[in-house]
């Protein structure tokens, strides 16, 4: 027994964690970070770093609403109902697109554009101010996803009123970081943490071989620090909140995210909505859905669809958190994989003293080190469990939120 546990000892205090590559840069109008097992014989870091800003940059010139040039830019100027062809690439967003907003019973609408520049957070210059209910109706006709038609065999896309423009900035980032996904696993990298803007897909193990550590933000206006960390592989996450994009007028605030039914930003208690799926880009649109719906018909719908969902509501300044029913094995294994961990740590760190005592060395450094080496610490969002307090986490200085709209 002891012989067993000596080994466990050497084990855990002894083997250095793996390397990890950290790539990072600036991409739709936000940062994103690229963090992986490092393998020179399968692709130098400079070669993939390239590759992921030459993949981005097309994205970018595909789906962005800020580039005049971009393909979306061209189709929204496109005053006509012919169809009008579009890149693969594309047609796969407005396919999910819609496949989330027939699900969501319009929550998702990425024709809200006018709306969202009515209300002054789109890429049109507008002063932040409260439209009349005339200019609320106006834009609210040039709205509508039912106006967009698909055509999957072509593939093309139509409009049925020619003012109809569509704004992909609820889902294009979690298709973006599922496109740099998909080359890192072709070059058989197995091991890896992708985010952009927030957006985020882990695969395999992080420096320490543990799941990955991803800190949720508390819901805070002018603070940065952690709401909850969970414990996550093989799978994506996005988050939706109120609490960063807004305008007040006359102490009533107004957030980013517009009701495509009344018009109107959302006014609910619903802080933030993490979700999480195998899809970055399908997790990406959910939270823009689910935040749209409100804490209780968006738990409804989580329930009903089986998808893992954190809600976060303010009561009063007091962040209250309510999880779907599939998001519960996701809590369960943070906290017992925390726990069993710290146990085991505790009870090799006093078998060690013991041992170093008889043997006249000094006792093992605290346990700190073991609980790092076991990765009990957060890999996005939050520094090491064993820091005494959280460092609040640096704003990307981003000139456009990932939920602008």
């Amino acid at each position: 027994m002891i012989i067993f546990l000596i080994v466990i000892i050497y084990q855990v205090f002894s083997e250095a964690p793996l390397t990890l590559s950290h790539l990072s840069g600036h991409t739709m109008g936000t940062s994103y970070s690229v963090k992986y097992r490092y393998n020179l014989e399968v692709v130098p870091p400079e070669t993939l770093h390239n590759q992921i800003e030459t993949l981005l940059v097309a994205i970018n010139h595909v789906m962005s609403t800020y580039d005049p040039d971009s393909e979306l830019s061209r189709f929204n100027r496109a005053k006509t109902t012919d169809w009008i062809s579009v890149t693969p690439s594309l047609f796969t967003v407005l396919t999910a697109a819609s496949e989330v907003h027939k699900k969501s019973k319009g929550a998702f609408d990425i024709t809200v554009g006018p709306l969202v520049n009515l209300w002054g957070f789109g890429p049109e210059i507008h002063p932040r101010r409260i439209p009349s209910e005339v200019e609320i109706m106006a834009a609210r006709e040039q709205t509508g996803q039912n106006k967009l038609i698909l055509h999957e065999t072509l593939p093309a896309i139509r409009k049925t009123h020619t003012d109809i423009v569509i704004d992909l900035s609820g889902i294009a980032k979690g298709y973006a970081v599922d496109q740099v996904a998909e080359l890192l696993q072709s070059h058989d990298i197995q091991h890896y943490m992708i985010e952009i803007g927030g957006e985020i897909r882990v695969q395999g193990h992080n420096a320490q071989e543990a799941p990955w550590h991803i800190g949720i933000e508390k819901p805070l206006v002018e603070t940065r620090s952690l709401q909850k960390v969970l414990t996550l592989e093989n799978t994506a996450l996005a988050t939706s909140g109120d609490y960063r994009n807004f305008f007040e007028i006359a102490g009533q605030r107004y957030i980013h995210t517009i009701d495509p039914v009344t018009g109107w930003p959302l006014k609910n208690q619903l802080a933030s909505v993490t979700v999480i799926t195998d899809s970055c880009m399908y997790a990406d649109a959910w939270a823009t859905a689910l935040q749209v719906l409100g804490f209780e018909h968006g738990m409804r719908v989580a329930e009903q669809l089986g998808l893992p969902v954190l809600f976060i509501i303010n009561r009063n300044g007091v962040f209250e958190e309510h999880m779907s029913r599939d998001f519960q094995p996701n809590r369960i294994k943070s906290f017992m994989m925390i726990f069993i961990a710290s146990f085991s740590i505790i009870g090799i760190a006093i078998l060690a003293m013991a041992i170093g005592a008889i043997n006249g060395r000094p006792p093992l450094g605290g346990s700190c080190g073991g609980l790092a080496r076991l990765g009990l610490k957060c890999d996005l969002g939050c520094n090491s469990a064993c820091q005494k307090r959280l460092t609040p986490i640096q704003p990307d200085n981003k000139p456009h939120s990932d939920r602008d709209h």
